[in-house]
């Protein structure tokens, strides 16, 4: 009961910053190419080609438009195997999102496959963790509201970042990216934040709807596809 009060007072939170932010943060916002050396898995520096990222997340006004013009992501008809009972929870009913998700808050309680229907029926896809991370790390990045909240965001590659086999007792397990362990095999081992999203992306399946996960949309430049 006492994670359930903290969740919601969370969303709740959320909401209420949230919501005047985006109400400024339309469109999609220029994210300039640059260098990213990610928590794990390099030991120099990647290139980020340039991309466009959502101004803020999907709100559920916007979520509701889609569900209106694709009834199969309503919440009563949503296949369990791309949802799971949690889906659109904080909702009143397959079409009205209710008093505790205005219109223009950020969606919630959408799975992974349901977030990439979305953003595949509007040209865009689910940023990669990669992506995410470097925007999420740039200074003066004003105009991109909402990465450095009290909400979690879907990436495209979400369980990518610290497991690289089936379980513990597989050989090709990297033993350093466990407990204390993981923290030193870390490009940055202060980023106390950034071990927490990993972590919590490592945990979700991608039926997985949850009360304090939303989305945003990223789409290539000319510049990226050169």
């Amino acid at each position: 009961m006492k994670i359930a009060a903290l969740a919601a007072a969370l969303v709740a939170f959320a909401v209420v910053t949230m919501r005047g932010e985006a109400a400024v943060a339309t469109g999609m916002v220029r994210i300039p190419a640059g260098a990213f050396r990610p928590l794990y898995g390099a030991t120099v520096s990647r290139r980020i080609a340039a991309f466009d990222m959502d101004a803020a997340a999907v709100s559920n006004g916007d979520y509701l438009d889609f569900v209106r013009a694709h009834p199969e992501w309503r919440r009563s008809r949503a296949k369990r195997l791309f949802v799971d009972e949690a889906y659109l929870r904080e909702w009143t009913g397959d079409l009205e999102p209710g008093v505790h998700a205005p219109l223009d808050a950020p969606v919630v309680s959408v799975s992974w496959f349901a977030a990439r229907a979305y953003l595949k029926a509007n040209a865009r896809q689910l940023p990669t963790v990669d992506q995410w991370e470097y925007a999420a790390g740039l200074r003066n990045l004003h105009s991109v509201i909402g990465l450095r909240g009290p909400l979690s965001e879907w990436t495209l590659d979400f369980n990518s970042g610290l497991v690289n086999g089936e379980s513990r007792g597989d050989g090709s397990l990297d033993r350093t990216l466990y407990c204390g362990a993981g923290a030193t095999a870390a490009a940055d081992t202060r980023d106390y934040a950034a071990f927490l999203r990993f972590a919590f992306r490592n945990s979700l399946d991608p039926r997985y709807s949850v009360s304090t996960l939303g989305f945003r949309g990223v789409r290539a430049v000319a510049e990226a596809r050169r």
